[in-house]
């Protein structure tokens, strides 16, 4: 009797496993994300990799080193699946934009943190804006135009905690961050000291793909800043506006120094486009998969990683406390935690 019954709930836990498989891929149309949860609900499912963890400078807050980048994944639809699952393997940090730039994304995370509201301290939000100031890295700008920039930013933020559902964000980065000028105006430190004050933000940032060095020499000379994204790879600087490797770039490895300055003013570094470079363009010729491979010693490049996991084990040993990975199905979501978790043993 006993073995009937155990062979009946076997039978009902699989039918309820490829129910859950059929729904999830319906839903997401990502058939590895679909057998996750037919494995999770039968209980057979593969514990992900832990991505570790580091204080984000001086914020104090714990964060993963992988960072659930919901910009391009959340722009179209939903896809609470994988955010349930990238919270459950130990990612805390999760990075947003604002309509203006990433569509839905805001409103497709909100239903996730709404069901997460107990836990929102465990959590740390970003999101982020521009100011649409249109000046180039170099160019002076006036107080009009930091003050039009200034309102323009906090006017998105408004925007973001709307679309959110949320009544504050952890960091609220100036996204395009590239002129120094406009980093350093006392005109943006005010939209932030007073959103701050109103309680809709606790800590300011930055991103920016052009011109990072001189923008992050600015940022710590004005001592405000918390959080820094920069668009960096193996191989150094990664420039936005070429797609390409930023030329003259010293290797990330000969820009450690440098980079350990900025954090230890207290700047958390989270980096991005460590694998764009990798994956190509269409117009530039598709992928240069083995682009870094001369900057890997032979027992790394022997280690079974793909070079997408190379790149992001490599930047994260090498001066930063992240790395902002844009996760568009599940199997990208294991391929970067495995990264993560490797990073520190692979460079050790």
């Amino acid at each position: 009797m006993s073995d009937a019954r155990s062979t009946r709930r076997t039978f009902l836990t699989g039918v309820a496993a490829m129910g859950l498989a059929g729904r999830t891929l319906l839903r997401s149309g990502d058939a590895a994300a679909a057998v996750h949860a037919a494995k999770k609900a039968a209980g057979s499912a593969t514990a992900l990799p832990d991505p570790g963890h580091r204080p984000l400078g001086r914020t104090g807050f714990t964060g993963s080193r992988l960072v659930f980048g919901c910009g391009a994944a959340l722009a179209r639809r939903r896809r609470d699946d994988m955010l349930e699952a990238a919270l459950e393997s130990g990612i805390n940090v999760f990075d947003n934009g604002t309509r203006r730039y990433y569509n839905d994304a805001e409103t497709n995370l909100a239903p996730f943190l709404a069901r997460h509201k107990a836990k929102r301290d465990e959590i740390f939000l970003i999101s982020k804006a521009m100011t649409y100031v249109e000046v180039g890295p170099d160019d002076p700008i006036s107080v009009a135009e930091a003050r039009d920039g200034a309102e323009t930013w906090r006017g998105l933020m408004d925007q973001s905690l709307r679309e959110l559902g949320v009544d504050h964000v952890d960091a609220y980065y100036v996204m395009a961050a590239h002129n120094p000028n406009l980093v350093k105006s006392e005109e943006m430190r005010r939209a932030f000291e007073a959103a701050r004050d109103a309680g809709k933000v606790k800590y300011w940032g930055l991103s920016t793909h052009q011109n990072a060095q001189n923008v992050l020499e600015a940022a710590m000379e004005t001592g405000a800043y918390h959080l820094a994204q920069i668009a960096i790879t193996p191989a150094g600087w990664y420039d936005w506006a070429d797609k390409n490797i930023l030329p003259g770039s010293a290797s990330m490895k000969d820009l450690r120094p440098f980079l350990d300055r900025v954090r230890e003013s207290g700047i958390a570094l989270i980096g991005m486009k460590a694998g764009r470079y990798l994956a190509g363009r269409k117009f530039l010729g598709w992928g240069k998969p083995d682009a870094f491979d001369d900057l890997y010693e032979a027992d790394f490049l022997a280690s079974g990683l793909s070079p997408f996991q190379r790149s992001y084990a490599y930047v994260l040993a090498h001066g930063l406390d992240a790395v902002n990975a844009d996760m568009q199905s599940f199997a990208h979501l294991e391929e970067n935690l495995a990264a993560a978790a490797t990073s520190t043993k692979a460079f050790a």
